[in-house]
C-alpha cells in the first residue's frame, strides 16, 4: 500500500506555465466518507485509483493502470461525476509541482499540488504559490466532480 502525501494550493499568475500541458478526464465510480473509487484518463494511459480518507495530508492510495478502452468504459457509467483538467507539471528548487487547470464546470479554478514524502518535509514555495487548501474538502477533485467551482455559492 502506498501512502499519497500531498499539499494544495490556489495559484496566482502565470509563473507556472511551462511546457505542454498533458489533458485528464476522471471521473467517481463511487465515493463515501471513507473512500472514493476514481478512474483518470490521461492521453494513452489510464488508471483505476481507490483512495481513502485523508489523514490530515495523508491517505493511503491504491492506482492500477488499466486498458484506456476500459477506463472510457468506466468513465461512461460515471455521468456527471467527473472533472477535466489540464495539468502542467513545473519544477521549483528541485521539487516537482502539479499544476491543474480545471476546464467545464470548474473553469476558473488553478490549483497546484506537491507530494512530499512524508508530511513534515519542507519544501521552498515558488511565487506564484496563493492559499493553502489542503485541508479545505471544496477542492478535492472528488468533491469537485459533485459540486463544481462554477456553482459554488459567495
Amino acid at each position: 500500500m502506498k501512502w499519497e502525501i500531498e499539499r494544495k494550493f490556489l495559484v496566482v499568475g502565470d509563473g507556472w506555465r511551462a511546457g505542454t500541458p498533458h489533458r485528464i478526464v476522471q471521473g467517481y465510480l463511487a465515493r463515501t466518507d471513507q473512500v472514493s473509487v476514481r478512474v483518470r484518463r490521461s492521453d494513452h494511459q489510464a488508471w483505476l485509483s481507490v483512495k481513502a480518507a485523508r489523514q490530515g495530508m495523508a491517505r493511503p492510495e491504491f492506482e492500477y493502470a488499466i486498458p484506456p478502452d476500459d477506463a472510457d468504459a468506466l468513465l461512461a457509467l460515471c455521468g456527471t461525476r467527473r472533472i477535466e483538467k489540464r495539468r502542467h507539471v513545473s519544477t521549483y528548487d528541485g521539487m516537482t509541482w502539479e499544476v491543474d487547470e480545471f476546464e467545464g464546470t470548474n473553469s476558473g479554478l488553478v490549483v497546484a499540488e506537491i507530494e512530499l514524502e512524508h508530511p513534515t518535509q519542507t519544501f521552498s514555495p515558488p511565487p506564484w504559490l496563493g492559499t493553502e487548501v489542503t485541508e479545505d474538502p471544496r477542492y478535492y477533485n472528488a468533491q469537485l466532480a459533485q459540486t463544481p467551482y462554477t456553482e459554488w455559492q459567495a
